[in-house]
């Protein structure tokens, strides 16, 4: 039984993967013809598809991108469980999926290992599996975006956020691995960040604007 349980979590760990590195937000501007990596900030997610294509193609993307998070979070431990008869392990195996498909989407194989910066599929996945967590994290989100217009400062603050509010919501009943995992993928949300990082110290970070004409901002999905 424990072969069969590793085996098959492997399985579903590659699976996950592959979903994850689907990339939505080239195929999505692709269908008006464009090359999403050629214009913008050139990454895939879905800010510069709001951005550089069209707003209701990034809130596509965006949405997208957060369901093949929350698919293999949700739906994959539940085979695990079927299968193997192994009850109460949903969050643990969740976990393992949501940060395979945030590594899928990040580093997608579709496209020579360059991908987004996991901010969405790392929302679905979490929204899974912690969901108090994700609560808190969608609150931040509208509160820094609100007060500052910068998609990459609001995808920081909130993924530090959402890596410790874990550690108080879920500790104490569930152990260390959840917010481990929780704060590995806000490290990795965060790292995926550096370039902004850099542009926002040098002043140069573009904020999202809501009226006429181009919207500038950065890529953070």
């Amino acid at each position: 039984m424990r072969a069969m349980t590793i085996a098959l979590t492997i399985t579903l760990a590659l699976i996950a993967y592959l979903l994850g590195s689907i990339p939505n937000g080239y195929i999505v501007a692709r269908t008006r013809g464009i090359d999403i990596r050629t214009v913008g900030s050139g990454n895939i997610g879905a800010t510069n598809v709001f951005r550089s294509v069209s707003k209701p193609l990034g809130l596509l993307t965006f949405a997208l991108d957060a369901l093949k998070g929350f698919i293999p979070a949700m739906f994959f431990p539940m085979i695990i469980e079927r299968a193997t008869g192994c009850p109460d392990t949903g969050r643990y195996f969740g976990i393992l999926f949501a940060v395979t498909t945030v590594i899928g989407h990040n580093w997608t194989i579709f496209m020579k290992f360059k991908g987004g910066k996991g901010v969405a599929t790392a929302a679905g996945g979490l929204l899974a599996v912690i969901p108090s967590s994700i609560g808190v994290g969608f609150v931040v989100w509208v509160i820094m975006f609100a007060t500052t217009r910068y998609v990459s400062i609001a995808s920081i603050v909130t993924a530090v956020a959402v890596g410790g509010v874990t550690w108080w919501f879920y500790f104490k009943d569930h152990g260390w691995i959840l917010p481990f995992a929780s704060t590995l993928l806000s490290i990795i949300v965060v790292w995926q960040h550096r370039g902004n990082i850099r542009r926002l110290c040098d002043g140069t970070e573009n904020r999202i604007h809501f009226g006429r004409g181009p919207n500038s901002g950065s890529a953070a999905s």
